[in-house]
């Protein structure tokens, strides 16, 4: 008899036991379903305000178009308060992305970014003097889902915090070359003319993609010494590498807004941001893609989208000429600041 009540009292522990580990094992998975709401929504916030903060900065700089490059540029855009409301949200869009990033993997953030294209194309139709035509938002949404989808199936991993010096100097040494380029097909280079107005602006944009792709690669490299306290970051070389690529790229990509048509010169921001920043991370810190059967395949179909995503975008009637941006209300705004 009393045994028995040894065996049923030990039977209600071991139950009650079980009981505890199967509520924590709930209590984890909706700590991580409310880890991965958050990001997603971060995520979203962020990609509307990067969207916002390219339609501000174009409506900005729309009014400076020029032939060459201009150094000058950012001090005459920063009169204008648009373009200043593209900073903010530019900035705000940067702080929403680390938020996203602290909840959810990158692998689930960066795919969701990627919808930037299609904010940037509503934006176009609602404020648009042209009507945004079904095959330019089927066009918008392949590229979209094309980054989306091999940034997914990709999703870069492993590697270390560090790079070599040798490393980094190759790796700037081709950035800079690849912006080199671009800014000579862009302006022209000796007796060269320089491109018509929608190319500069697709040249220049996928050029500040690429320079982007660059400081996020810095970024990494920078970030790996914040917990090492104020001597170790301002000892280090990243942290005025970044200031100094950011500057850059900052003043390439206003020459990319300034340049032409919006819908010309953001595909390059969206797209080879990413992608020039993964190849960085495979090279510099050792990341790796996914390389199963299945992903390869996934990878292939994605690069198929974003191909045939830009192949049909740069047959639009969007990129020929200025037709993105309606001029009302853009006068008030820049010529408020001027």
């Amino acid at each position: 008899m009393v045994l028995g009540r040894v065996v049923t009292s030990n039977s209600l522990r071991g139950g009650e036991a079980r009981r505890g580990d199967h509520r924590q094992l709930n209590q984890a998975e909706l700590g991580r379903r409310e880890d991965m709401d958050k990001a997603i929504a971060l995520a979203l916030a962020a990609s509307v305000c990067t969207a916002t903060s390219s339609v501000c900065q174009r409506l900005g700089a729309k009014s400076s178009e020029g032939t060459g490059l201009d150094i000058w540029l950012l001090f005459r855009l920063a009169r204008r308060p648009i373009w200043l409301l593209g900073i903010a949200s530019m900035i705000l869009g940067f702080v929403f992305q680390l938020s996203a990033l602290h909840y959810g993997a990158l692998a689930l953030v960066q795919p969701i970014l990627s919808l930037e294209l299609l904010f940037v194309f509503g934006y176009m139709a609602v404020l648009g003097s042209r009507t945004v035509q079904r095959r330019d938002w089927l066009a918008a949404a392949a590229m979209s889902a094309g980054l989306g989808l091999f940034l997914f199936a990709a999703s870069p991993s492993g590697g270390r915090s560090h790079a070599p010096a040798s490393m980094w100097i190759l790796a700037g040494l081709v950035t800079l070359a690849v912006v080199l380029a671009g800014l000579a097909l862009a302006f022209g280079l000796g007796r060269r003319p320089s491109a018509s107005p929608s190319p500069r602006a697709a040249i220049l944009g996928a050029a500040t993609g690429v320079a982007w792709g660059f400081v996020a690669a810095v970024i990494k490299e920078f970030s790996s010494h914040l917990d090492d306290g104020p001597a170790a970051i301002f000892t280090n070389w990243s942290v005025y590498v970044l200031i100094g690529a950011g500057a850059a790229s900052l003043l390439l990509a206003s020459h990319a807004l300034a340049a032409g048509p919006l819908a010309a010169s953001q595909p390059g921001f969206t797209i080879l941001d990413p992608l020039a920043a993964s190849l960085l991370g495979l090279f510099l810190f050792g990341e790796h893609f996914q390389a199963a059967t299945a992903d390869l395949a996934l990878e292939a179909l994605a690069l198929a989208l974003l191909v045939a995503g830009v192949t049909a975008l740069s047959h639009s009637h969007l990129i020929v000429g200025e037709d993105e941006m309606q001029p009302t209300g853009e006068a008030s705004w820049s010529g408020a600041g001027a």
